[in-house]
C-alpha cells in the first residue's frame, strides 16, 4: 500500500514507518523537523519525507495515497489543542486531494467506559482523566472535529503506553475500550494502526486497543 504517516518522529509514529516499511508499503512522511528522523528511515527506505508547516508540500504527500496515519499529539501534559489543530490540517490536505482513509491515535478515556468497568479501573480513570484533563479534551475536540469530516476515520484509542516489544497479542473493541484497559506498547498501537487500515468495521469508529 502506498501509506502517508505524520508524527514518524515521536513513539508511535517511528513504529508505524518501521512496521510499514518491513511489511513493503511504501511509505511518505510528514514531521516537523525532517532532520530528527532516525537514520534508520533514510532516504533509499522512505518514499519521501516533508515539513508539517507547508501546506502544498502536505497536500502532495498525501494525495494518491491509499491510506493516511497520524502519530501526532502533544508531547506534554499541556495539549494546547495540538492534535485538534494539527489532525485538522491533515483533515484539510486529505479533503482537498480526494484522500479517505485517516487513522490517529487518541486515547481510551476519550471514549466510553466500558460495561462492567472494575471499581478500582473507574476510579483510576478519574484520576489520570483529572491530571490530563487537557490532554483529553483536546483529543476529544479532535474526535468532533473527524466526526464532521468527510474521511473514513478510526482513532485508535490505547491506555498506558509503555517500550514494550511489538507483540501482535492485544484486545481491541471497535466502538468502545477494553475491560480494565491499563497498557499497551507503543509498537503494538502501530501494529494495530496498520491492521485496522482495510477493516470496514473501524470505518468512523473510535477502537480501544489494550492487552
Amino acid at each position: 500500500m502506498r501509506l502517508t504517516v505524520f508524527g514518524a518522529t515521536g513513539g508511535v509514529g517511528q513504529e508505524i514507518v518501521g512496521q510499514a516499511l518491513a511489511a513493503g508499503h511504501e511509505v511518505t512522511v510528514v514531521v516537523r523537523d525532517p532532520a530528527r528522523l532516525p537514520e534508520a528511515f533514510g532516504a533509499r527506505a522512505l518514499h519521501g519525507a516533508v515539513p508539517l508547516d507547508d501546506p502544498a508540500a502536505v497536500r502532495g504527500a498525501v494525495a494518491g495515497r491509499d491510506a493516511v496515519l497520524s502519530g501526532l499529539g502533544s508531547r506534554s501534559r499541556k495539549a494546547d489543542g495540538v492534535a485538534e489543530r494539527l489532525t485538522g490540517r491533515i483533515v484539510d490536505a486529505m479533503e482537498a486531494e480526494g484522500v479517505r482513509r485517516l487513522l490517529v491515535v487518541s486515547a481510551v478515556p476519550v471514549g466510553p467506559v466500558p460495561a462492567g468497568e472494575p471499581l478500582v479501573d473507574r476510579l483510576a480513570r478519574k484520576a489520570i482523566g483529572a491530571v490530563l484533563a487537557d490532554l483529553y479534551a483536546d483529543l476529544a475536540r479532535m474526535e468532533a472535529a473527524l466526526e464532521r469530516s468527510a474521511t473514513e476515520w478510526t482513532s485508535v484509542r490505547p491506555p498506558k503506553l509503555t517500550d514494550g516489544p511489538c507483540t501482535g497479542v492485544y484486545r481491541t473493541a471497535v466502538g468502545g475500550a477494553p475491560r480494565s484497559s491499563r497498557s499497551i506498547s507503543r509498537a503494538d498501537v502501530a501494529h494495530a494502526m496498520l491492521g485496522l487500515i482495510d477493516d470496514p468495521a473501524a470505518v468512523r469508529q473510535g477502537v480501544g486497543v489494550a492487552y
